[in-house]
């Protein structure tokens, strides 16, 4: 059987090449290709591939129609997998020593919060003057985190609504904006700004770049500006970080054009 079963392969084989003509054999070689690659496939363990390998792989799926795509040893997902450490690795950066700030002193502690109960008007700035007095150093980003999480609000006034009734109340009146990046199949990083109102929770996007600066943001802005013209009431508010890429126009445009 196995005898008549070669003879009728090897057969078919010929007719298939001779049907080809001159790129008959090189589509009966893709055809050994695959088949071995199936092969392989029915192990039960999975081949080591090494990064050259990889590599290899992921650049020929993007060159390789969607449809013939069965002829990887791996699934799409897999590469996407392979992308994503990629990125992982493009962001991992080194620490030397324990991250961030060492902790505060609980005296210290006990006496920020004193001062910001007893003096409502003070501010973090002040806290922090007043702290210097007493010879004692404490950054003000430091002493507004640790008011944050004591819940007192910013001076001059720590009474009345919260943050978040603030927000609940003029939601319809609030913009808040920041930027995500994407990272490419090439591992380029671009940068997309982000606008959201807070009522509707409505999303803008702008375009994306490579190297956001202060102007390039500014012109995101009046773009916005050109959506938020049909606004049934005037945005008043925006929420942003402290990034230098907001300079004062980039406020100005998203607060004065966003009136309608």
């Amino acid at each position: 059987m196995l005898s008549l079963l070669y003879l009728v392969v090897r057969a078919l084989a010929r007719l298939f090449v001779a049907a080809g003509h001159a790129d008959g054999s090189k589509d009966l070689e893709i055809l050994v290709l695959r088949h071995q690659l199936r092969v392989l496939q029915r192990k039960t363990a999975p081949p080591r591939l090494r990064v050259i390998d990889r590599v290899l792989l992921a650049a020929a799926r993007r060159a390789i129609p969607r449809e013939r795509w069965v002829a990887f040893m791996v699934t799409p997902a897999t590469l996407l997998r392979w992308h994503r450490e990629l990125v992982n690795r493009k962001w991992t950066y080194r620490r030397t020593g324990r991250p961030g700030r060492p902790p505060i002193d609980a005296e210290v502690r006990g006496l920020i919060l004193r001062l910001a109960r007893e003096n409502a008007r003070w501010g973090c700035v002040r806290i922090e003057g007043e702290l210097r007095k007493l010879g004692i150093r404490v950054a003000a980003t430091t002493i507004r985190t640790l008011l944050r999480s004591a819940r007192l609000g910013p001076a001059p006034r720590r009474t009345g609504p919260t943050w978040t009734e603030f927000l609940r109340t003029h939601a319809h009146e609030i913009i808040a904006c920041d930027f995500f990046t994407v990272e490419t199949a090439w591992l380029r990083t671009l940068y997309v700004l982000l606008f959201i109102e807070l009522g509707s929770r409505r999303i803008h996007l702008s375009a994306s770049t490579a190297h956001p600066d202060s102007a390039w943001v500014t012109q995101q802005a009046r773009n916005l500006a050109l959506d938020l013209d049909a606004r049934a009431s005037p945005v008043r508010f925006l929420i942003r970080d402290r990034d230098a890429k907001f300079s004062r126009a980039f406020d100005a445009v998203v607060r004065s054009e966003g009136r309608g």
